[in-house]
């Protein structure tokens, strides 16, 4: 089989801080309350100048500089993202453009909070058919376009932000080992934005005043259940593939969810929270976008050195999970 050389990552977090106290403005909240419910302090906000495609440009740039690799290189480009520029071209044909790349084929990854592994997952099949030799993975999401900003309940969480790699072919650490895909699609009602498909009517008046076009959390104390659940088994499913046992594992890299979710997480699995690259305290939940920046910004702080393992575990709605293997 094919290795992977995950060559380089990069990341990017847009300037505006929005912190809890900017939200006592306009919510009935306070900054303690969504500490003790999520561990968000605080998190990014896109100008209202940045789409999907321009936050994953610096992100792209980044990954591109370390895997020391141009625009001319790249065999495809891979968005994963539920907030693109426009549904019609995706906002990895966006991010193209912004790039001089006409022969890298273009497309999104829909798997909501977990598109960047499913996207490290397609870019693999590529390079391992012969098909590519350099594949861009991007997760880029602005979340604050999609929420009630009402809804206390729900729009604390969220921030924006964009998260990259590039694969190569070939022998050479950091190298991707493995990776898992899991999907539960009859569940999938309990995380969604209910409005702009094709399942409803056209966007209207009404469809807008019953806020159908924004990011819906429905029973949210057993979602919280099934996503422990299947962080973990992501996770124990992906070492015994490799005869791996948890002490094998010098970080596990989540997606960034609620902190609160997390400490579960490691509690269920029976190990050290001290072993999992948190980033939710400063950057919120930025869905796909999460689990890459996290990647990103652990090697780029020298957290993660040679000779680490890491296992990437993601959950989001649909339902879909997974979980990828890095040696470095």
């Amino acid at each position: 089989m094919v290795p992977i050389h995950l060559a380089g990552t990069g990341y990017y977090l847009p300037e505006k801080v929005l912190t809890n106290y900017d939200l006592e403005q306009t919510l009935d909240t306070t900054h303690d309350w969504i500490v003790k419910r999520t561990g968000v302090s605080e998190r990014r906000v896109a100008a209202p100048d940045q789409a999907a495609s321009d936050l994953a440009l610096p992100a792209a740039r980044q990954a591109m500089e370390m895997a020391g690799v141009g625009d001319g290189d790249l065999d495809f480009i891979i968005v994963a993202t539920i907030t693109p520029d426009t549904h019609c071209p995706s906002a990895a044909n966006w991010l193209q453009a912004k790039m001089d790349a006409p022969q890298a084929v273009s497309f999104d990854v829909t798997a909501a909070c977990s598109g960047f592994v499913f996207g490290l997952d397609v870019a693999t099949r590529y390079i391992q058919t012969g098909m590519a030799k350099t594949v861009l993975v991007a997760a880029s999401e602005v979340m604050s376009r999609v929420q009630d900003w009402t809804d206390r309940s729900n729009c604390i969480l969220w921030g924006d932000g964009a998260g990259a790699a590039v694969l190569t072919a070939g022998e050479g650490n950091p190298c991707l080992v493995d990776t898992y895909l899991g999907t539960d699609g009859a569940n999938g009602q309990n995380l969604l934005m209910p409005g702009g498909g094709s399942k409803t009517t056209p966007i209207t008046h009404d469809s807008v005043d019953a806020k159908l076009h924004s990011l819906k959390m429905i029973e949210a104390s057993a979602s919280v259940r099934v996503a422990v659940k299947y962080f973990a088994d992501s996770v124990t499913l992906m070492l015994e593939r490799h005869g791996l046992t948890l002490d094998d594992v010098d970080h596990f890299i989540p997606h960034q969810a609620n902190l609160r979710m997390l400490q579960a997480v490691a509690k269920r699995l029976g190990v050290d929270f001290e072993r999992f690259v948190i980033t939710v305290e400063r950057y919120g939940n930025i869905s796909s976008a999460s689990s890459a920046i996290a990647l990103a910004e652990a090697m780029a702080t020298g957290r993660i050195k040679p000779g680490d393992k890491a296992v990437i575990t993601v959950f989001g709605g649909g339902l879909t999970w997974g979980s990828a293997l890095i040696q470095f």
